[in-house]
């Protein structure tokens, strides 16, 4: 719907350290063109951060903040703007204020992992939304009833969300058209140079034909199948019936194609996610075996010890070791 009214749409960033920079430019930058190429102040941007009054991103840079202890609810829409572990992310100030925005009746948005927050939060309740496809499993391990979906943003009534990246490009395009007209979301877009809108259901990763450079199409609808079912594996003869192929013949692809089995591939798929979930998220061991679609803790234990030569445990540490001290060295450097 269009806006009628004089008075520019307050958008207030809330910038968790650590948020990712690129993913944050894409938002802002396409509302401060919708002011400068409309003549008048569409869009009153303010970034907000936890406490003080600096927001620090993923490479350093930073943002001028109000704290949100200071920043009131006197918002049209209020994004989280979130990286590194957003499932695991705690902070007691930034729920209550979300909170009390929400109960206020603020529409509330997600960019990157900031969809994550909102949902811990309680906030995304009956509501779809997306997130980075890095999160994504760790988040569905936290609960089977969030509505989420592998789209580059979602816009359900009062919930914005989309993966970060690029696509808060493609989401704020889709806002500007609504409130101020196409003509003007495509004069933002080719001041970007954005030559192609992508639609809201475009997936947020390249096709798995492309990243394994696979020239059977089967192929490629068997590795896509096998991705988007880690927690809930299926078995041989479901991803061959549902790729419309032949099990044998399936078989005989991979073994060319990707050098080894089917199903050594698909736990292969898994074990990985299992890697980056340990290392990227505080999730319980218990918790990255289901969302990798191991029902038996010990069994994920053996798997991924044979994968790795640890145990998850040891991996989990040494890693978490290794960023503390590459951490630590990062600020006797600065």
């Amino acid at each position: 719907m269009r806006s009628d009214t004089p008075r520019p749409r307050r958008f207030g960033f809330i910038l968790v350290d650590g948020y990712p920079l690129m993913s944050t430019a894409a938002a802002v930058e396409p509302l401060r063109a919708a002011n400068l190429l409309s003549g008048r102040a569409l869009y009153d941007l303010r970034f907000l951060s936890l406490e003080g009054e600096e927001a620090h991103a993923s490479v350093g840079a930073l943002f001028r903040t109000t704290p949100i202890a200071q920043a009131g609810t006197g918002f049209d829409l209020v994004f989280v703007v979130a990286g590194g572990d957003p499932v695991g992310f705690r902070h007691r100030g930034l729920t209550a204020y979300l909170r009390q925005l929400g109960a206020r009746g603020v529409p509330l948005g997600g960019i990157s992992g900031g969809a994550a927050i909102l949902a811990e939060a309680g906030l995304l309740a009956n509501r779809r939304f997306t997130v980075h496809w890095e999160h994504y499993e760790a988040l569905q391990a936290r609960s089977a009833d969030h509505m989420m979906e592998r789209r580059l943003f979602v816009i359900d009534r009062d919930r914005y969300s989309c993966a970060g990246g690029t696509a808060p490009l493609d989401m704020m395009h889709a806002i500007v058209a609504g409130e101020h007209g196409a003509a003007l979301a495509r004069r933002v877009s080719d001041w970007f140079i954005q030559t192609r809108i992508r639609p809201a259901d475009d997936p947020q990763r390249a096709a798995a034909g492309s990243r394994y450079r696979l020239m059977n199409p089967c192929l490629a609808a068997a590795v896509e199948l096998m991705e988007s079912h880690l927690a809930d594996p299926l078995s041989l003869d479901q991803v061959a019936r549902l790729s419309g192929i032949g099990k044998r013949q399936l078989q005989r692809l991979f073994a060319a194609e990707l050098g080894m089995s089917a199903m050594e591939f698909y736990r292969r798929l898994r074990l990985d996610l299992a890697a980056r979930l340990l290392t990227g998220t505080g999730l319980p061991l218990a918790d990255v075996a289901g969302a990798t679609g191991f029902s038996n803790l010990s069994h994920f234990v053996r798997a991924f010890a044979n994968r790795q030569g640890e145990t998850p445990g040891s991996f989990r540490r040494a890693r978490s070791g290794r960023q503390e001290a590459d951490a630590s060295t990062s600020i006797r450097a600065s």
